[in-house]
Formats: structure tokens, sequence, C-alpha cells
């Protein structure tokens, strides 16, 4: 059940117990791949999960609106980049997951598309859960998948999800400009410490890893993947509560 489509009717009616938020972030990911990367990938993750868990169960679910900005000021050099506070960004997940719990929803799991968002993600499902609001998990989808594309940012892995799910959207005409300039690793690490805060002190471009070394067969198994890793995250929620 898509809240930005369904009438507050359907949704009465439906009475979903339990609830998805996409979270991502509008950030740079190279000059071939768009800055909603990872609201777009973490919403397809999602409406792939709610499918087949509405399927498997035959019951509702309530999948909310993409959040868009995140926690994402390491990437402030590029243009076009936007991010909050993690108090803000944490307030503003808080506040979401509260309005799905006045209206029943009382297992809530948040589909995360960007690295940057993991440890506040992580904070507030805490919290929220040990506050009695709702039973709140967070699912980062790139941690889930079996590929043997690495993650990097705006490489491989991603731009193969992006190349099944919304092609049009990345650049290929970019793409080896993009692998050229790229980073092989994230940070820039000195005695097992990151001391690179920002990505354009290690990337030039913003990218790391290689784009060109995912396709969209890579993009629709990782999809596949990732769906079903939702789907039992759900199961977990929702059978715990």
């Amino acid at each position: 059940m898509d809240l930005a489509d369904a009438t507050w009717t359907d949704v009465r009616d439906g009475a979903p117990e339990v609830g998805v938020v996409p979270v991502g972030s509008t950030e740079q990911h190279g000059p071939h791949a768009p800055l909603g990367t990872d609201t777009v990938t973490a919403t397809a993750v999602a409406e792939a999960g709610v499918e087949a868990f509405e399927r498997e169960r035959d019951a509702p679910v309530a999948l909310a609106p993409a959040i868009p900005v995140g926690v994402a000021e390491e990437h402030r050099a590029f243009a076009g980049t936007l991010w909050v506070s993690p108090d803000a960004f944490r307030a503003y997940v808080r506040g979401v997951v509260e309005s799905l719990a006045s209206h029943g929803v009382n297992a809530v799991v948040l589909v995360n598309g960007h690295g940057g968002n993991v440890p506040a993600l992580r904070e507030v499902s805490a919290r929220v859960t040990r506050d009695d609001v709702a039973a709140v998990a967070a699912f980062t989808w790139f941690d889930v998948v079996n590929a043997d594309v690495p993650m990097g940012h705006g490489g491989g892995r991603e731009t193969a999800l992006l190349r099944h799910v919304a092609p049009h959207l990345v650049r290929e005409d970019r793409v080896a400009g993009a692998a050229e300039g790229a980073s092989t690793r994230w940070g820039d690490w000195v005695g097992g410490v990151n001391v690179a805060h920002d990505t354009d002190a290690f990337s030039a471009n913003g990218v790391v890893g290689d784009p060109g070394e995912g396709d969209a067969s890579v993009g629709e198994a990782m999809l596949d993947d990732a769906a079903s890793a939702l789907v039992d995250v759900l199961d977990a929620l929702a059978d715990r509560d």
C-alpha cells in the first residue's frame, strides 16, 4: 500500500500493521550517476520487498514516501549535494515512525541506501523501539546482497542496480571517465584510521570503484537478493511484535 497513492480511507480500511520507509540521500555519485542514486535504489528495494511480503502474507504494508536527504556532509565539496545534521535526521525519521505508529503500524523497517545514514539509523531504531513506539529495524540494501561487484561509491554495485531499475539515469558515456578518476578505496587510511573526513580528500570526481563492473543483470540479481532479505526482516519484526 503506497501511502502517496492511497487515500486515507484506503489506509483506514486496510489497517496495515507493518510499515516500510525508504531512506536515501541527495549527494554526488560521480559524473555518471544522479544525485538521487541512494533514494532511487532504496525505493526500488523497498517496493520489491513490500510487494513480495504482501504476496506472501496477503496483508498490506504501509509504504511511506522516501526520505530524500540524509547525513551526507562528507560530500559537501560536490555541487548539488544536500545534507542535514545527524540530530535533525534522527528527529525526522523518528517523527515519520511515530506518525505511522499513531495509525496502528507497530513494526517498521527503514530501508536505507546511503552509508552515511547508518549510525544515525541504528541509533534511532533502537531508541524508538526501546520507547515502545514501534518495533523498528534499519536495513541497508547493499550490505545484504550476494555480488562479486565491490560496493565503492558510485561504483559497480550502485551503478548496476541503477542500470536495472532506472537505466535512463546512468550517463553511460561518462562511465569510463568516472572510472579513470576514481579512488580504489574509501578514505585515506593511516595506522588503521581514516584521516580523510570528506570525499574530495581522496577522490577527485567523487567515485570509489569502477562503475563499469556491474551490468543490469547484476543489478537484477542484487534487487532479488535485497528484496528477499527485506521480506525476512519484515517477517521477523511482524512475528516479534
